[in-house]
């Protein structure tokens, strides 16, 4: 099967050949012809499946044949994903194929400020890729109009619904034409994707292209049984091997410890989070895709969507709380034929929560125990030569502004927390990884309020989310060797 003989125009397809791209994935094969015919399309095809051509192929081809021009603040095709960074992935992937189809683009979210994108939609652009949150603002401040959108493209639904972004998706789906074609993709099919299948596709024509919960084929699992105070040296290990390694917290206080504990032990790492300014967040991604930095340490922001080449290895250093959240996670490796590698880090606190986690995600894993650094089971999993060349200096987490859109400020921050069961750096299941006695971000000594340790920021400010303090009287910053939850352990502190 080729790209041709599904229908995609000639121009379109050896531009993919350029990339290397000849044959189609499942989820591409499957829902090209219908989605190139003009229909509706419901596409359900795990991560790493292939999603983003599926509906940029037949978008660029639609808008491609009407030859209609660019209109000031009325794009003729909308693009909604759910986080900054995918949006960015999807314009990466999006930019051969419109530049050859003289097509205009606009990036619009939140995190940075909005003249530029009000400057772009006021000029003119063909297809808006964007945020549900900025996306909104500015439809409010009258500065774009979504009458004459031809095709409406939601990527990540299932993500969307997760983080309570559906409300808005259907205010700004309202906005769009119900005679336009509409693409729904998502990884998981669930009944709030339902609501949305059933408002907004006329006749739709649904595509699931493997099983919802079946991993990668060419990915292993292996689950590593350890002590609370050996998780930073078998991390280290393991990271210290060649290539590059993704490490998923559940916390964004988690995720900086942790970035902070492999740069001191000489691992070039940098972190991913929500509390990082998107210039921060973008140097980042830089850093780690030239590879300048070998480690990512991201939250479950990056479980979705974010493609960096080459990626061996991904690490659970927190078990996530719920299975998807294991598969969307897993899904940075082992993308587009790759094998990779993942691996959960267990303590014995953890073992039935891990044990239900990974049968409901289908899965069937190694459990090894391991002691410490060294272990040969180590090698195995990240062979190689050990190498520690150096921390680098990181970006200064800060809570991005940019202008008042709802997807970046600190109270959708905290509201997204509450949502996914997170408030002030913890979880309803238990202290996360960096969440421990003695904790401090920013070098000072920890703070002590009504007997109850917590993390502490530079001079003995309180840790936690843009200078939130830290609820004490429910765990927050644990006490050494304490649990308040299934998921509980002793995290990345200083000095262990």
């Amino acid at each position: 099967m080729t790209f041709a003989a599904l229908g995609v125009p000639a121009r379109l397809s050896s531009i993919l050949e350029q990339q290397g791209i000849t044959t189609p994935t499942p989820i591409q094969a499957a829902t090209l012809p219908d989605s190139l015919a003009g229909r509706d399309v419901l596409g359900r095809g795990r991560t790493g499946s292939g999603k983003t051509y599926a509906f940029l192929l037949p978008l660029v081809a639609r808008l491609d044949a009407s030859k209609m021009p660019a209109m000031p603040r009325r794009p003729r095709a909308l693009i909604l994903a759910p986080t900054r960074e995918l949006v960015g992935q999807i314009e990466a992937a999006l930019k051969p194929l419109a530049d050859a189809a003289g097509l205009s683009t606009r990036t619009v979210f939140g995190g940075v400020g909005q003249g530029p994108q009000v400057t772009a939609l006021k000029k003119g652009v063909d297809i808006v890729l964007a945020c549900p949150g900025r996306l909104e603002d500015l439809m409010g401040q009258g500065h774009i109009d979504l009458g004459a959108v031809e095709v409406t493209i939601l990527d990540e639904a299932d993500h969307m619904a997760d983080l309570g972004f559906l409300p808005g998706v259907r205010r700004i789906m309202d906005k769009t034409p119900s005679e336009g074609q509409r693409m729904l993709f998502s990884a998981t099919l669930d009944k709030a994707i339902d609501v949305l299948v059933k408002r907004f596709l006329h006749d739709a024509v649904t595509h699931e292209a493997d099983s919802a919960q079946s991993p990668v084929s060419k990915m292993t699992h292996h689950v590593l049984h350890v002590s609370r105070d050996q998780r930073v040296p078998i991390l280290v290990d393991l990271t210290s091997a060649p290539g590059r390694t993704v490490v998923f917290t559940r916390t964004k206080h988690g995720a900086k410890a942790l970035t902070r504990q492999l740069n001191k032990s000489g691992v070039p790492t940098v972190e991913l989070h929500g509390n990082l300014s998107q210039n921060a967040r973008t140097r980042n991604m830089e850093a780690f895709h030239s590879g300048k930095a070998a480690t990512l340490v991201a939250t479950d922001i990056a479980a979705r969507g974010i493609h960096v080449d080459d990626v061996a290895l991904v690490i659970h250093a927190d078990p996530p709380v719920e299975h998807k959240a294991y598969l969307h996670r897993s899904g940075r490796t082992a993308r587009a034929g790759a094998a990779g590698t993942v691996i959960t880090l267990m303590t014995d606190e953890q073992v039935r929560d891990v044990r239900d986690l990974t049968r409901l995600a289908g899965i069937k894993p190694v459990t090894t125990k391991v002691h410490g650094a060294g272990h040969p089971m180590l090698a195995e999993l990240a062979p190689g030569e050990r190498s520690t060349p150096g921390g680098l200096v990181v970006a200064v987490p800060e809570q991005g502004r940019g202008g008042g859109g709802r997807s970046t400020g600190a109270n959708a921050q905290r509201k997204r927390a509450r949502s996914s069961g997170q408030t002030n750096g913890q979880s309803r299941r238990g202290n996360p990884v960096g969440a421990t006695a003695g904790s401090s971000t920013g070098g000072g000594q920890p703070r002590k309020r009504s007997g109850a340790p917590g993390g502490g920021q530079g001079g003995g400010k309180p840790g936690g989310q843009g200078g939130q303090r830290r609820r004490t009287s429910s765990g927050s910053g644990a006490r050494s060797g304490g649990s308040s939850g299934p998921h509980s352990a002793a995290g990345f502190s200083r000095g262990r």
